[in-house]
């Protein structure tokens, strides 16, 4: 941190002075459109008392919109009268694209591979600069919202750089069951601020351009695990029964094009050789059945059933032995089941 001072003195955005014991709607001004309006982003700061900074961005990627609603329920649902310390959630960061509903920017830059971004560059390299020196920056914590791309879904997971202590800690403290270790894309949110000093996972769940309510409910949860886990909010993190550290992933891709029918669902254990899909010809005849290469778990699967040949189909993370039984014993007695 480059000034501790807003641990326990007003901290300042965008000019806006955010004094202990305040809650505050900002609007960051990034740009100005093609009718010389400024573009700007949302901001809610809620001060607590003397404690760390955490800050939680969502739409990042302008489609992914389960982030919004986690951000609008734990703003609405939680009590923050006891709060000790600062929550900056930023639940529509990628305007534009927001309201294009595309991933992009009008530019056509990916907003999460241009950080920490520039004052003077493209209108993604100037968001991604405010972004970074407003919120990032004068936070000690970080948390972004995502869903998967396109036309696929993902299963609940939080993704870190595990090799960094305070990131590892904060991904273990969310109580998501399943954890995927990597530093994730260069330029990307969250491999800037871990590189910056400031610990900072991702939480991927669900699908584009929707709300779904059981992966919004996981991750408002999560959050809240978080904020209790560093001491802002009173409460003991709840833990989950399982949790799995997955390091090795694989997309498993069709091999033929033509009508997809998957064998398979997010979350599912998986053994080495099992039915993944089914492709057929327009007339309903097999042409391929793809399986799985080794045992395993399901972290995200295609929506779109129409496949040319090399289209990813199912996201497959590796397991040893040991931990595909205990999640297959989990999974039996119900649990990582999330129905959407």
């Amino acid at each position: 941190m480059d000034d501790p001072t807003h641990r326990g003195k007003s901290l300042e955005l965008a000019g806006t002075a955010v004094a202990p014991g305040e809650i505050a709607e900002i609007r960051l001004k990034v740009s100005e459109s093609y009718f010389a309006e400024p573009v700007t982003i949302p901001v809610t700061v809620v001060r607590g008392g003397p404690g760390p900074t955490l800050f939680v961005t969502a739409t990042v990627h302008g489609d992914e919109l389960n982030g919004v609603g986690i951000l609008h329920d734990l703003l609405h649902d939680t009590r923050f009268a006891s709060l000790r310390g600062t929550l900056i959630a930023v639940p529509i960061a990628n305007v534009p694209g927001f309201l294009a509903q595309t991933r992009l920017l009008p530019d056509r830059r990916d907003l999460n591979r241009s950080f920490p971004g520039g004052r003077r560059g493209s209108l993604t390299s100037r968001l991604a600069d405010t972004l970074f020196r407003e919120v990032v920056r004068q936070s000690d914590f970080g948390i972004d919202l995502h869903t998967a791309g396109g036309e696929r879904s993902n299963y609940p997971q939080v993704r870190a750089d595990l090799s960094d202590p305070g990131t590892a800690e904060l991904a273990r403290a969310f109580g998501c069951p399943v954890i995927v270790d990597g530093a994730g894309p260069e330029k990307s949110l969250r491999r800037t601020a871990v590189a910056a000093g400031i610990p900072t996972i991702v939480y991927e769940a669900g699908s584009a351009r929707r709300f779904e309510r059981p992966y919004i409910d996981v991750g408002t949860a999560g959050i809240r695990n978080v904020l209790r886990h560093l001491g802002m909010l009173e409460g003991g993190a709840v833990e989950p029964p399982l949790s799995l550290t997955i390091r090795q992933t694989r997309w498993v891709r069709a091999r033929a094009g033509g009508i997809l029918d998957l064998a398979v669902q997010l979350g599912e254990p998986l053994r080495r050789g099992q039915t993944l899909s089914l492709n057929t010809d327009p007339f309903g005849h097999g042409r391929s059945r793809l399986r799985a290469p080794h045992g395993g778990l399901v972290l995200g699967l295609t929506q779109l059933p129409l496949v040319h040949p090399g289209d990813a189909v199912c996201h497959l993370a590796e397991l040893e032995p040991e931990e595909l039984a205990a999640w297959s014993e989990h999974w039996q007695r119900g649990g990582g089941r999330i129905s959407s």
